[in-house]
């Protein structure tokens, strides 16, 4: 079997932090529509992909790099 194929602890763990990131994207999205009653119609990936880069920016601003 190729290696390109295999994933290491890392790359998991990669993945792990990529959909933790897209599902709070979505669940603030929920959670706007929830509380305001607006329903975002087909503007809903594009207001998924903004709370997730929003996810992302504040996981950033609370998270130390050791270097």
């Amino acid at each position: 079997m190729s290696d390109i194929l295999k994933l290491d602890g890392i790359d998991w763990k990669k993945l792990a932090k990529g959909a933790g990131i897209a599902l709070a994207g979505a669940l603030l999205t929920y959670i706007s529509a929830w509380l305001t009653g607006q329903d975002f119609g087909t503007a809903t990936p594009v207001i998924v992909a903004g709370f997730s880069l929003l996810a992302n920016f504040v996981r950033k601003l609370f998270t130390t790099t050791e270097g």
